[in-house]
């Protein structure tokens, strides 16, 4: 008799565990169908063919960013960046939120006892024993079993929250990456525009002695030296135009950094150096398991889902399990005498019959906001595809204008040569001179220009493909 209550008692216990385990009001996630492109699309219309195996964006940044000085610089900014660490803080605090979240899927189970001791006088009479003695000693419990997934929805949402602040954490690392790169670009297209107008100051300045010298012989009006001066002047303007940006960027830098304003070193001569052509870039449905804004956007979905199935789960029966029992007496002796126990238990069962539409508003509340979360999905994935095309469109075209805007320099250099062969000869007078230098010193500057556009699509490619948050 006694193995067959045992049985039942089993079978029941299963069929609870069971029960638990299946019962599941919520839907299963389902990854939105996205139709990628077979390629990505590439300048004028162009489509890019690319190794399924191979791509930029597979890369570690190291690979990438080859400079030393720019390395040291990314590796700095990756141990100290303020956003980096505010990130790395919100997955800790998320993976607390888990646990609080999860614990409500088990009893709780507390633990107390009282006691008082005193010693009365012996003008109270001897009715009262003293000294007096009494306590208690008490363990109760406490449990809600999640019948239809409330929470283990809950925690499945928490989880998805958690996971969603990973993929945002590396998105910063990625977006902290392009930052540093483009920065360090931007501070060594400045030192080069700023060698470039030391050494135009440089040859006006000789302009100048030279109109000074041919005035003060009669041989050219007062009019060729204050034009030769106007030039000189030009150039001597834009050099602590330059320096203060220069500065500022530095400054800019320290803090990508999570240091305090200073200067940082930036000399490496190949940093304006053509990128390599034919970047391998993979296949366009790589992006949705390499971009982080990505995985966050899905890690964002998931959860959203996951609240359809608290949403659902409220409109169920809840029941509520408490017990308790304790110990006590009048003395020490007889507190843990079993005369003294007591045991009891509670058990409650609600069913929402009325609550003015406040369910089913929450329902529809978790369902549109899944459906805005999958058009925010979708959206970041179109988003992706299009940053991929602007910069292979940006790679192609910046090389082309780089490369026009060197013969434009190189013709403007032999213009402003013969310009001052032809002026010194006589045949003819200064303002071709200034017209020829005046361009061929704008030609220089545009040439840096386009020669860090052209490194900074690089970067903006990398960033595309969803390359820079590796370790």
């Amino acid at each position: 008799m006694m193995n067959s209550s045992r049985s039942v008692l089993l079978s029941l216990l299963a069929g609870v565990v069971g029960l638990l385990a299946g019962c599941n009001v919520g839907p299963k996630y389902v990854r939105p169908n996205v139709t990628a492109p077979p390629v990505f699309r590439g300048t004028d219309g162009a489509e890019i063919s690319s190794d399924a195996k191979n791509s930029l964006g597979d890369e570690q940044w190291a690979a990438v960013y080859r400079e030393p000085e720019l390395q040291e610089l990314i590796r700095k900014a990756l141990a100290n960046n303020y956003d980096v660490r505010i990130a790395v803080q919100r997955i800790l605090e998320q993976q607390a939120q888990v646990r609080i979240t999860r614990s409500q899927q088990f009893p709780s189970i507390s633990v107390g006892g009282t006691g008082i001791g005193a010693t009365l006088p012996s003008s109270l009479g001897t009715q009262i024993p003293s000294p007096l003695v009494d306590g208690s000693l008490s363990l109760s419990a406490a449990w809600t079993p999640d019948f239809w997934g409330f929470y283990r929805k809950q925690t499945e949402a928490a989880r998805a929250q958690l996971l969603a602040q990973v993929w945002a954490q590396r998105a910063i690392r990625l977006t902290l990456v392009q930052q540093v790169a483009a920065a360090y670009l931007q501070i060594r297209a400045l030192d080069a525009q700023l060698a470039i107008t030391k050494e135009t100051l440089k040859a006006r300045q000789d302009s100048v002695s030279l109109t000074k010298t041919l005035e003060s012989g009669g041989s050219v009006p007062l009019s060729d030296v204050r034009q030769s001066e106007q030039l000189l002047y030009e150039a001597t303007s834009e050099i602590p135009q330059l320096e203060e940006q220069i500065q500022q960027e530095e400054n800019a830098i320290s803090l990508l950094l999570g240091e305090n304003p200073g200067p940082v070193a930036h000399q490496d001569a190949n940093a304006l150096a053509p990128p390599p052509q034919d970047l391998p870039t993979g296949l366009p449905s790589q992006l949705l398991e390499r971009r982080p804004d990505i995985q966050q956007a899905e890690a964002t979905l998931i959860a959203a889902n996951a609240q359809i199935g608290v949403a659902r789960a409220q409109f169920f029966p809840n029941l509520s399990i408490s017990a308790s029992g304790g110990v006590g007496g009048d003395s020490l002796s007889s507190i843990f005498d079993t005369a003294g126990k007591t045991i009891y238990g509670i058990g409650s069962l609600t069913q929402p019959l009325f609550e003015g539409g406040k369910l089913r508003g929450q329902l529809q509340l978790s369902q549109e906001t899944k459906e805005e979360m999958v058009l925010n999905y979708r959206k970041t994935i179109a988003g992706a595809f299009r940053d991929v095309s602007d910069a292979l469109i940006a790679l192609n075209k910046r090389r082309t204008y780089r490369e026009e805007q060197e013969k434009l320099v190189d013709a403007a250099k032999d213009a402003t040569r013969l310009a001052r062969i032809r002026y010194q000869g006589g045949s003819t007078g200064y303002l071709e001179v200034l017209t020829t230098d005046s361009n061929l010193f704008a030609a220089q500057l545009k040439l840096v220009n386009a020669q860090q556009g052209e490194a900074l699509a690089l970067v903006q490619l990398y960033g595309a493909l969803g390359g820079g948050w590796q370790s």
